[in-house]
């Protein structure tokens, strides 16, 4: 009997190195997949951190065009303001034209109506001649 506890704690101890082996074997499996998987988060990471300065840029150079519209509008608005003054002078000029436009059409209806009594006036007198 004796014999037989050495061959079992041989067999046992076997089994111990067996599994040991294979917690051994486990642990370095999941610790290669936790690696991947982390691998792969770091490469998302990365890849998210480029298209945020891709686009940041982008976004830097929408400013700067922004900026340049800014200083374009503020000039049409200064040369809109120095046309204020030829805008009002139009204006009086057009206001002038109409009122004269009105003088010239009552003259043109007084001269046609002086017509009409001209030849009137030379009709009767060729008639009684």
């Amino acid at each position: 009997m004796a014999s037989a506890k050495p061959a079992a704690a041989a067999e046992e101890a076997g089994q111990r190195d067996e599994l040991a082996e294979s917690l051994a074997e486990l642990f370095a499996n999941v610790s290669v997949m936790v690696r991947g998987e982390l691998q792969g988060t770091n490469n998302q990471l990365a890849l998210l951190e480029k298209m945020n300065d891709r686009v940041a840029q982008e976004y830097s150079n929408y400013g700067d065009v922004a900026a340049g519209l800014r200083v374009f509008v503020e000039q049409l608005n200064e040369k809109n303001r120095g046309f204020d003054e030829y805008v009002s002078q139009i204006d009086a000029i057009d206001q002038q034209v109409t009122e004269f436009e009105a003088v010239v059409s009552m003259l043109d209806n007084h001269v046609a109506l002086l017509e009409k009594k001209v030849k009137s006036a030379h009709q009767i007198s060729s008639s009684t001649q």
